[in-house]
């Protein structure tokens, strides 16, 4: 009851509490030998950026990364990461690149999920009854949070199920590949010996003996 009670007073007075977030989540192939960046803008000093990223397919499932700042100050890398789920600070107005380098794979492309979010949480205009704010947004804000958390929860579990999903199907598909390759190569060898067997078998009978003039 006291859930739905913070739903209904959310809807009520949805500018006054929502919070403003601009993101967004793709999933990129990036070729062999090849650096791939994106991208994203910070209006204000202090916004949380969160930055989640996951190799599909591809080789050993892994990549280099980097982040930085408008400043070109690296704020985070990592060597052969599989995946990676931060949230920081931003420091300085601009634009922020999250760059992903596949110099390390000289045949396979990498197939990676990306989710770049930009966080803002503007305070809230003072109203004409301070009182009563305080009476009714402290429960609200305390059950939005809750449900934020739990949604935030269920989110993360679908991106893991995803990503193992993925990388499972890709090794099945690998595995397969390469058993149906195997299998070809044991058939053409099999019959090259069978042909070579009966090549051999003709030149014993067909081969004539060597004749003596007297």
């Amino acid at each position: 009851m006291n859930l739905l009670v913070s739903l209904l007073a959310f809807l009520a007075f949805p500018f006054t509490f929502i919070r403003l977030v601009q993101g967004s989540a793709l999933t990129t192939a990036i070729a062999a030998n090849e650096k791939l960046c994106f991208y994203a803008d910070v209006d204000k000093v202090g916004e949380k950026i969160g930055f989640y990223f996951a190799v599909q397919s591809g080789g050993s499932f892994d990549i280099d990364f980097e982040v930085k700042d408008p400043n070109d100050k690296v704020m985070l890398d990592g060597k052969a990461e599989r995946q990676g789920d931060y949230v920081f600070t931003a420091n300085h107005v601009g634009e922020y690149s999250f760059c992903f380098d596949n110099d390390m794979s000289s045949l396979s492309g990498k197939l990676v999920d990306i989710d770049i979010m930009v966080e803002s949480e503007p305070r809230r205009e003072p109203s004409a009854k301070p009182g009563q704010i305080s009476e009714h947004t402290s429960p609200l804000e305390e059950s939005i949070f809750k449900l934020n958390g739990m949604l935030q929860s269920i989110r993360r579990q679908q991106k893991h199920f995803h990503t193992r999903e993925r990388r499972g199907f890709s090794i099945v598909e690998s595995t397969q590949s390469r058993i149906f390759w195997y299998g070809l190569l044991e058939t053409l060898v099999i019959i090259g010996m069978a042909a070579f067997q009966v090549y051999i078998l003709q030149t014993f009978f067909t081969r004539t003996g060597r004749r003596y003039k007297v």
